[in-house]
């Protein structure tokens, strides 16, 4: 099979790639490489912006993945407008040009922060989809474009994902059992900002577990489904981290709970992708504890800005406002000559 990932080049992508192509596929991966390249070299590489994607870039893929975007509330907070574009608009572009390109599959990566705020609720993908923060509406926004064009021989399925978690060759430690892992080990502490509040996680593993299945999936089928490895409070996932650590390494960490509101809470029911993707999530948060410890030595410079996607954004920010200003100085001196 032939297949485009588009941000692929990401956290989960990482993981992604490599196991489709030792599945056989042939992978092609579209991006702008901010976070680097990890990718298998037997990876098809087109380093390019998704808006400048055309028919003929996507024409012979059996099926194109979505995964770019900005990945996370703070990205989102920091440029909503680029939220919006990248997450929104993107997507629905890109899936418009694969339609048109004759693609028969379109997957997008879509996210649970779509639920918003809910209380004592198992939302199923039929429950209202609530957020009012940027992050989950521009999530939500590009999942409705991509399903609208579900038909005509074109299948368009989302994953609403929990908060993935685990090592990635491209690593992150801006997500909350990976935050939590590294916060134990510098700092022998982890910060719990509100321990009652709900979140679905996906191992990193089991997330690759639910592309493959979707990439399988009987042609004719098209859907959302909801992809979690479990329901947990944040409380919960922090008692788990502070004891599986604490057998790996001797030595006794605090949990600091700060009580501080969240506008996020949500817990989610798999029940469809079990039934339909025959999504079968094996990790718990033990796993993923221990899936980082086994491989420490891969990111063990736990300080390095490049594993938080916030930091790399602002950089990126800072780096084309310097370009710009250097072009429109260059410009205002040519207009004085």
């Amino acid at each position: 099979m032939k297949i485009l990932v588009a941000g692929g080049a990401g956290y989960v992508g990482s993981a992604l790639v490599p196991e489709l192509i030792a599945l056989g596929n042939k992978v092609d991966v579209i991006d702008l490489f901010w976070f680097g390249n990890h990718l298998p070299k037997e990876t098809g590489i087109v380093n390019k912006d998704i808006f400048h994607v055309e028919a003929s870039d996507v024409k012979g893929y059996d099926v194109v993945i979505f995964l770019a975007g900005l990945s996370n509330d703070p990205m989102a907070e920091f440029s909503p407008s680029m939220n919006f574009i990248s997450n929104g608009a993107a997507p629905a572009y890109l899936a418009y040009i694969a339609k048109n390109a004759g693609v028969k599959r379109f997957i997008y990566a879509g996210s649970c922060s779509v639920y918003g705020y809910t209380v004592d609720e198992l939302n199923t993908e039929e429950s209202p989809t609530i957020s009012l923060y940027p992050y989950g509406i521009s999530k939500l926004q590009g999942e409705r474009a991509v399903m609208q064009l579900a038909g005509d021989g074109f299948s368009a399925i989302t994953l609403r994902q929990g908060t993935v978690c685990g090592y990635s060759p491209r690593m992150r430690l801006d997500l909350v059992v990976n935050a939590m892992f590294k916060s134990s080990l510098v700092f022998k502490r982890i910060i719990v900002n509100n321990p009652f509040i709900w979140r679905p996680v996906l191992a990193i593993k089991d997330a690759v577990q639910a592309y493959v299945k979707a990439i399988n999936l009987d042609q004719n089928i098209s859907g959302i489904f909801n992809v979690a490895s479990g329901n947990f409070t944040i409380a919960e996932i922090a008692e788990t981290v502070k004891n599986k650590i604490e057998e790996e390494i001797p030595k006794e960490l605090i949990i600091d709970t700060k009580n501080i509101d969240d506008k996020r809470n949500y817990r989610v029911s798999i029940q469809k992708a079990i039934n339909i993707l025959k999504f079968k999530p094996v990790h718990t948060i033990e796993s993923i504890v221990q899936d980082l410890f086994d491989n420490l030595e891969k990111f063990n410079d736990l300080d390095n800005p490049n594993y938080y996607n916030i930091e790399v954004f602002k950089q990126l920010e800072y780096e084309s406002s310097i370009n710009w200003s250097k072009r429109t100085t260059r410009f205002r001196r040519t207009e004085e000559v």
